[in-house]
């Protein structure tokens, strides 16, 4: 399938197919990235990044550690656990 480049605003746009969209699960607003790779724009979704824990907690040093927070008097019930 071939199609066409636009102008839209100052920019360019290519259209996706409605057939094509759907086998990729592209909606409006999907976001998705691009790159080139041997002179051949590849258009992907873009994934959510994951964390992990174990990860998260290896970024925890002195120098960005919060210090406590008070947030007023505990209650009975929070005092018990």
């Amino acid at each position: 399938m071939s199609t066409k480049i636009q102008k839209w605003g100052n920019s360019l746009a290519i259209r996706i197919p409605k057939s094509y969209a759907e086998a990729l699960k592209f909606d409006e607003g999907s976001d998705v990235k691009f790159k080139i790779v041997k002179g051949k724009l590849i258009i992907s979704r873009k994934r959510k990044q994951e964390f992990r824990l174990e990860d998260l907690l290896d970024n925890v040093a002195e120098k960005n550690l919060h210090k406590e927070i008070v947030f007023g008097k505990t209650r009975e019930k929070e005092e018990k656990e």
